[in-house]
């Protein structure tokens, strides 16, 4: 499905109203363009696409394909506040990031109980742009036990696309689950009953007699 999105040149010192998102297109042999899409319109589209599929973003002199490459948001609405667009070349590869989508049940969580680790969340791959896919499964359901782990060496690519990395990162793994220690019971001493002799008193004070010289007979 085609995601579609209408933009409109815009001066570099235009104030824009709340439902107007300033934006900036380039690319490689493209001339850098200041942009205002509506935060609307920008939003769908992005629900849509995200940072790994292509938009037909037509600003008025026809539509180019565009990745989303870097947005700015307000802290607090969590509402886009700025875009910047990547305007690809058909024909060229291009580098981008393909989140995972974790499929499967694992039988090291279902029957041993353990806890899913996700040390990635994204691959970076290499492809042309018309081969970019909108995720990449992960089957967590070869996860039988502690000791399995899914490394990017495990994972089945879409046709057109490689892996940047050449290490073989561990994407996810199943960990036991904490078990915290029972805290050792303190057994308290018993107090001496009152008015009973403590033995240690008792011996530092017979060596204490046993020091005094006897006094002298007058």
């Amino acid at each position: 499905m085609e995601i579609k999105l209408s933009a409109q040149l815009r001066d570099k010192n235009e104030k824009l109203g709340a439902d107007l998102i300033p934006a900036v297109i380039y690319g490689k042999g493209v001339e850098n363009k200041s942009l205002k899409v509506k935060k609307v319109e920008l939003e769908k589209a992005f629900a849509a696409a995200g940072e790994s599929n292509l938009i037909s973003l037509d600003f008025g002199s026809g539509a180019v394909k565009v990745l989303v490459k870097e947005t700015q948001r307000d802290v607090l609405k969590n509402t886009f506040t700025h875009v910047d667009f990547y305007q690809v070349n058909m024909k060229e590869k291009i580098t981008a990031e393909i989140p995972f989508h974790f499929i499967g049940e694992a039988k090291a969580i279902k029957e041993l109980g353990g806890v899913l680790i996700k040390d990635m969340a994204h691959l970076e791959v290499e492809c042309l742009p018309g081969d970019l896919a909108d995720h990449i499964d992960v089957d967590i359901s070869v996860l039988k036990t502690f000791d399995d782990a899914i490394r990017i060496n495990d994972l089945t690519l879409p046709k057109g696309i490689s892996a940047v990395s050449h290490t073989n990162e561990m994407i996810a793994a199943v960990r036991e689950p904490k078990v915290e220690a029972e805290p050792t019971p303190v057994v308290a001493e018993a107090a001496p009953a009152a008015g009973a002799p403590v033995a240690g008193a008792l011996a530092a004070g017979a060596k204490k007699e046993e020091g005094k010289k006897p006094e002298a007979k007058k």
